[in-house]
């Protein structure tokens, strides 16, 4: 019994998407930034956006008060599209359908992407910001 449950734990961490892992696939982060909005976890969900957060219009804590409705989040990502680069810049788009249950009951769904940066490595840049970060998001309710 002992080790099945010791299996059922590392086969579930093992789908967990982490931060770490996330780092150099933008998929990964979209997908890490849901899963700790799920978690609670708000301050490594802010961190996840570019600037230290500040990319994503707020402050930390209306970031957070922002989801004190939200009881579960879910998101479906596609192929990165439109990648671009420029001046040691990389962008790329990750298309997004987000499946949000409020505590209310009430159920929302939105579909978009967000736009991730980073610096190129190996341009001397600082080692965060040669990883993936959230820089912006389009998201449009789905009727």
């Amino acid at each position: 019994m002992k080790m099945l449950l010791v299996l059922f734990v590392a086969a579930f961490a093992a789908q967990a998407p982490s931060a770490v892992a996330a780092e150099e696939d933008p998929r990964r982060v979209v997908e890490a930034y849901y899963a700790a909005i799920d978690r609670g976890d708000y301050h490594t969900a802010y961190l996840l956006w570019d600037r230290q957060g500040q990319a994503s219009g707020k402050g930390f804590a209306a970031f957070r008060d922002g989801f004190t409705a939200t009881a579960r989040s879910r998101v479906v990502t596609g192929s990165p599209t439109n990648g671009d680069a420029g001046m040691s810049q990389q962008w790329v788009d990750v298309p997004v359908d987000v499946h949000a249950t409020l505590k209310n009951g009430r159920r929302q769904h939105f579909r978009g992407y967000y736009r991730l940066h980073r610096i190129m490595p190996g341009v001397g840049a600082p080692a965060d910001a040669e990883k993936w970060h959230l820089s912006s998001a389009k998201l449009i309710p789905v009727r």
